[in-house]
């Protein structure tokens, strides 16, 4: 199932087209997307049995689609989760749990659009698989995780370098929370969907040049490890999202070091689920 947010609206993504599922289910689900988790279980047994030739799908802009999950009560982002990059960052892999931080709600977006590039920063890229929780989850252990998954999505952890790293006490969370310094999407795909959801081939391009390429079975933590570990501490709600790390190749990491300037177009993608694109604009001063 492919299910995600159209226009605000909660959509089923079929090969006839975007399917509304208010209407088609003649109100037994509303169109909030991220309400749609609360009732995760109905909703999947619901279009399981949908006979998609009887309602209506239409085509769409892919310029019209919001986040999956637009409104969740938690975000945790994964730090050095992938060796290649912490080699990068010049630090030692992770031992224990790898370092958690959060993205704000109010820097989530949808799977294509423009994101203002911070004044004075270095804006970085990083390509991301990203779980969204379908099942409250406490203590739950890795074997069983991928029950509590509603679905995986593309992300985009998109950083401001100097902000991130200033100071004796660096800002992480406000730094990767500039307006639309996470995009997601196009929807959220359920895991039966995908020949194995532990092995998901992710890159990202700036112009067509390809920047980061790797697999998310390079993951140190895996998602059920992750599941198991942020459940272990912390109560997961259906609607939670996770944004699982980055692998080798983001800006800060090369030599000379690259950020992202006015007129690049980002392509983000993960085979078998789809591609986010963003281009990025120099902010206007005040005045002009």
């Amino acid at each position: 199932m492919r299910i995600g947010n159209l226009s605000g609206r909660l959509t089923l993504f079929t090969e006839r087209g975007a399917v509304d599922v208010e209407k088609a289910s003649e109100g037994r689900f509303g169109a909030d997307p991220q309400a749609a988790y609360q009732d995760w279980d109905g909703l999947r047994s619901w279009a399981a049995g949908l006979d998609a030739s009887s309602v209506t799908a239409v085509e769409f802009d892919p310029a019209d689609l919001g986040a999956p999950a637009p409104a969740p009560a938690q975000v945790f982002a994964i730090g050095l989760n992938y060796r290649a990059h912490a080699e990068e960052a010049g630090l030692a892999a992770p031992e224990g749990l790898p370092p958690v931080f959060t993205k704000f709600r109010s820097a989530l977006a949808g799977p294509v659009g423009t994101v203002t590039l911070p004044p004075g920063g270095h804006t970085d890229w990083e390509v991301e698989l990203v779980v969204v929780i379908g099942r409250h989850a406490e203590r739950v252990a890795a074997a069983d995780a991928w029950g509590f998954v509603a679905g995986l999505t593309v992300g985009q952890d998109l950083s401001e370098r100097i902000g991130q790293l200033a100071g004796s006490a660096p800002q992480f969370s406000l730094a990767k929370s500039h307006p639309g310094f996470a995009p997601m999407g196009p929807w959220l795909v359920t895991v039966d969907e995908l020949d194995d959801p532990d092995d998901l081939e992710l890159s990202c391009a700036i112009d067509g040049e390809t920047v980061q390429h790797a697999r998310t079975s390079d993951l140190i933590f895996s998602v059920p490890a992750l599941i198991e570990a942020l459940s272990g501490l912390v109560p997961l709600y259906a609607g939670d999202v996770i944004f699982t790390g980055t692998p080798a190749g983001v800006g800060m990491g090369r030599k000379p070091q690259r950020f992202l300037r006015h007129g690049e177009e980002l392509v983000t993608r993960i085979t078998g689920i789809g591609e986010l694109r963003q281009r990025f604009v120099d902010a206007v001063p005040e005045g002009a």
